[in-house]
């Protein structure tokens, strides 16, 4: 074969992917409240973004037009077609990367507005009007939400600063700064997790003082705190009530077979009779296993939802929560001052690239909007039976169910459906709470969802009679005679996954509850 240099043209496909197209696909996968944090970060970066407000809030940018990322709402009828024309997919808009079109999104969100969550959604501008996630609207002096009454809330005082105080008005020098040492150990729910004896090293003081300290921690209140296992605080607790005789001594230290239910054989060695064990029992369980736990931690924020779903008279209504995503605007006012003055190479190319990223954040933003009332429009429409009754009618579905109907890739209704979170009558679900395995109908009928299934052994469980338990085999047949063709051990796996007890189990801890009432 000749060698030698000579000039080939080839063809092949190739996919991009495009800073524009990562940021797309980025803003699918997340919640309202993180789209408010990363649209802040924008705002800094892009002078041409402001955000937008409500006509009764005050701005909505200074010279009165630009392109608005809104809300998305969207409704289904039952027997009838989308009143609103198909919009373009987030599949599609990724598909095209296109930045260069200007044109502003002329569309009408206040017309098709039901949930009342931000100022724009008040019943002809009123004051007075009541939101339907229980938010009043008036005398909030137009900002976008009521007045949050948690953040008045005082932090409540620690385990460790309780204990720091007790210690300063009861123990004194030298012992003052071993107890103090000795708390620092002491975990949010009150045991003492260290070592004495690496405790005594540390600080080089002799174990009978760390000893002495942390005898005098556990007379501290709540009483069981300082405890280095489950015992020793009951013991403490029980000593601090004054029922710590030998008889509760000897039930303390025999907690596995209390456990266990083997109730006779406690009494032998308690040397009690019926009644005295009972009422042992009933002793302990009024004491507190997590004394600590009674004091404040970090306090735990609330899920915000990210989609409300309400029934109107013909059908369903889908919004997304306004309160939760802010509204962006491009001041085109501020554009427009700015590239009529004299300005460099640079500064012109600045200002454009400024110009095109602010375009395709808010078309992405209003693109995502869209995209996500649409997925979960047809997550209604395949689980209304849940939306109208509850669990029990949850049906089987998969994201390549719900792929296929809405004309989009699997892995974008993944991304859609990842850390956004559902409102309705029934409560609040995660939008992955819908996409569940199905259960064969004994009867050959349509499929039930797994979670359908967990919901009946529950409530046959909840409902069973103490003197007759129900076994994994018994619970096999009660829900084959509702329609559900299902195996012992996935009868079993359900159980354990609600946290419930096979029948032995169950059976000694209705003997205890009946010993101890």
């Amino acid at each position: 074969m000749k060698m030698g240099p000579r000039l080939d043209l080839r063809q092949s496909q190739s996919l991009v992917m495009t800073p524009q197209l990562q940021q797309a696909i980025r803003l699918l996968a997340l919640s309202n409240l993180e789209i408010e944090s990363f649209i802040a970060e924008e705002l800094d970066k892009n002078p041409l973004l402001e955000m937008g407000r409500d006509e009764s809030g005050g701005e909505r940018g200074e010279t009165g037009s630009g392109d608005d990322a809104g809300s998305g709402e969207g409704d289904f009828r039952d027997g009838g077609d989308d009143a609103s024309p198909e919009p373009e997919t987030a599949d599609r808009l990724m598909e095209h990367g296109a930045t260069d079109s200007d044109a502003p999104l002329d569309v009408d969100y206040d017309a098709e507005t039901f949930m009342h969550d931000t100022p724009a959604d008040r019943m002809g501008g009123l004051d007075g009007g009541l939101s339907m996630d229980g938010g009043g609207s008036g005398g909030t002096g137009g900002g976008d939400e009521g007045i949050d009454f948690d953040s008045f809330a005082a932090a409540g005082l620690s385990l460790h600063d309780h204990l720091i105080a007790q210690a300063g008005l009861s123990v004194a020098e030298p012992l003052l700064g071993v107890v103090r040492a000795l708390i620092d150990q002491i975990d949010e729910t009150g045991y003492f997790s260290g070592g004495l004896l690496d405790l005594a090293h540390r600080l080089g003081v002799p174990l009978v003082t760390v000893e002495a300290a942390l005898r005098a921690v556990q007379g501290f209140d709540p009483a069981g705190v300082g405890a280095r296992s489950l015992a020793e605080c009951l013991a403490l607790q029980a000593r601090d009530a004054d029922r710590y005789d030998p008889a509760m001594a000897r039930l303390i230290d025999n907690l596995d077979l209390l456990a266990g239910g083997k109730l006779n054989q406690l009494k032998r060695i308690c040397g009690v009779d019926e009644e005295d064990i009972g009422d042992m029992i009933r002793e302990l369980r009024g004491y507190d296993p997590k004394p600590g736990l009674r004091f404040s931690r970090e306090r735990a924020q609330p899920v915000t939802p990210d989609i409300f779903v309400a029934r109107i008279r013909d059908g369903w209504a889908i919004e997304l929560n306004n309160a939760s995503l802010p509204r962006v605007l491009v001041n085109r006012g501020y554009y427009a001052e700015l590239s009529g003055g004299s300005q460099d190479k640079a500064s012109k190319a600045w200002l454009s690239d400024c110009l095109t990223s602010a375009n395709w954040l808010v078309k992405a933003l209003d693109q995502r909007a869209r995209t996500i009332v649409k997925v979960a429009t047809e997550i209604v429409k395949q689980q209304e039976g849940f939306f109208l009754h509850g669990v029990e009618q949850l049906r089987p579905l998969t994201l390549k169910t719900v792929a296929e109907a809405v004309e989009m890739h699997e892995s974008t209704i993944s991304r859609v459906t990842s850390n956004k979170y559902l409102s309705c009558a029934h409560g609040m679900f995660e939008l992955k709470y819908f996409f569940t395995s199905g259960i064969a109908s004994s009867e050959g009928g349509e499929a039930m969802s797994a979670e359908a299934v967990k919901s009946h052994i529950r409530a046959l469980i909840m409902a069973e009679d103490p003197k007759s338990i129900l076994s994994d085999d018994t619970l096999v047949d009660l829900l084959r005679a509702r329609g559900f063709d299902i195996a012992r051990r996935t009868v079993a796996k359900y159980r354990e996954s609600l946290g419930l007890g096979s029948s032995v189990q169950r059976r000694r801890q209705k003997a205890l509850l009946a010993r101890a009432s």
